[in-house]
């Protein structure tokens, strides 16, 4: 009876607090491009600051500052997600022999090498999604960087709720994905 009375305590102490919502990015978009079925590629896992690494969704109210969007989180770290949709987006164009992770046990001719340089709202320019990713290509075989580009795309958030600035950080990722793999394969 005092073990009931004890644990019925503590229970009363605990508060039920509410998950925050979670997002991912939409499938990465089919992107067409020059054919280069006999390369295999690696995507590295990107890097990126603190602020972006994480699954904190960041917003700039000015350019000195950062937040993050409240009671909202990405399913996963930033970088395992645009890693993770660059794979697919390198499948989806069948335009390569082969892509894959470290440890996926490619023979790889081609290394991606990717930086986030910013996947964020900027509230201060009305309120508009910015991504901002550089990608160098890199021989495997010898270790020479072929090409190297930063890739920008924004676009305006359209409401005020949090899943409408996600939609507009997905869009603006799309189109600098779509890019980045016309742009790869054309260099491969």
């Amino acid at each position: 009876m005092v073990l009931a009375t004890v644990l019925s305590g503590c229970a009363g102490g605990l508060v039920a607090s509410t998950p925050p919502d979670t997002y991912g990015l939409s499938t990465a978009p089919e992107v067409a491009g020059q054919t280069a079925r006999n390369r295999q590629i690696l995507i590295s896992e990107p890097t990126a600051l603190k602020a972006l690494d994480s699954e904190q969704i960041v917003i700039r109210p000015t350019p000195s500052a950062i937040q993050y969007l409240a009671k909202s989180q990405w399913s996963d770290r930033l970088p395992n997600i645009v890693q993770d949709k660059l794979v697919q987006a390198f499948e989806n164009s069948g335009q390569v022999g082969g892509v894959g992770r470290p440890g996926d046990g490619l023979a790889i001719d081609y290394k991606i090498i990717t930086a986030i340089r910013a996947f964020e709202i900027k509230a201060d320019a009305g309120e508009q999604a910015v991504v901002e990713i550089s990608a160098k290509v890199l021989n495997d075989r010898n270790g020479v960087v072929l090409a190297s580009k930063v890739f920008r795309s924004t676009a305006p958030v359209s409401g005020s709720s949090n899943a409408a600035y996600v939609q507009s950080l997905d869009r603006a990722f799309e189109v600098v994905v779509r890019d980045m793999v016309g742009w790869t394969l054309s260099r491969i």
